[in-house]
């Protein structure tokens, strides 16, 4: 079966980075289309970050969910997570709209903590995702000019 055209561009884009960030992405991708397979995913391949949105429709200000990945690593970025419940205090950042949690490992979007915040955020989705929605993979953007995705100690290695 021939890769679909959105599928090849996004494995392009994701070989940019080092093998090891490389498998983050894809692990991390596979468990949050697990967690939500009927949300559409957006993707930007931007100056600063890769991202992959996930919400209910092409508006990235409806999304609720990010994956932002550069060189030095991956967060799950709750896009709007300000006002979000956060007991186990979780969530980084100060800003008026967006919290996330740094991955270390794809794992982390299974511990409980994280993922209760995770259904809490899909609850108060300004626009929820509809369950019985269908998914679909969108190249949003691709910046001419980026931040290399691999980190410079990464480069020198053999």
């Amino acid at each position: 079966m021939p890769t679909r055209e959105p599928e090849r561009q996004l494995a392009e884009f994701i070989a940019k980075f080092t093998p090891e960030m490389g498998k983050l992405i894809r692990a991390t991708r596979a468990k949050m289309r697990a967690f939500i397979p009927q949300a559409l995913e957006l993707v930007y391949d931007n100056y600063n970050f890769f991202v992959i949105g996930y919400g209910p429709n092409e508006k990235a200000g409806d999304a609720v969910f990010s994956l932002a990945a550069q060189a030095k690593g991956i967060s799950l970025c709750f896009l709007q997570g300000a006002k979000l419940p956060d007991p186990h205090k979780l969530l980084r950042g100060s800003g008026n709209v967006v919290r996330n949690i740094r991955l270390e490992s794809a794992a982390m979007l299974d511990d409980p903590k994280v993922r209760q915040l995770m259904e809490t955020a899909l609850k108060r989705a300004k626009s929820p995702i509809p369950v019985d929605g269908g998914h679909r993979l969108i190249i949003k953007s691709v910046s001419a000019k980026q931040r290399p995705r691999r980190s410079s100690i990464a480069k020198n290695k053999p």
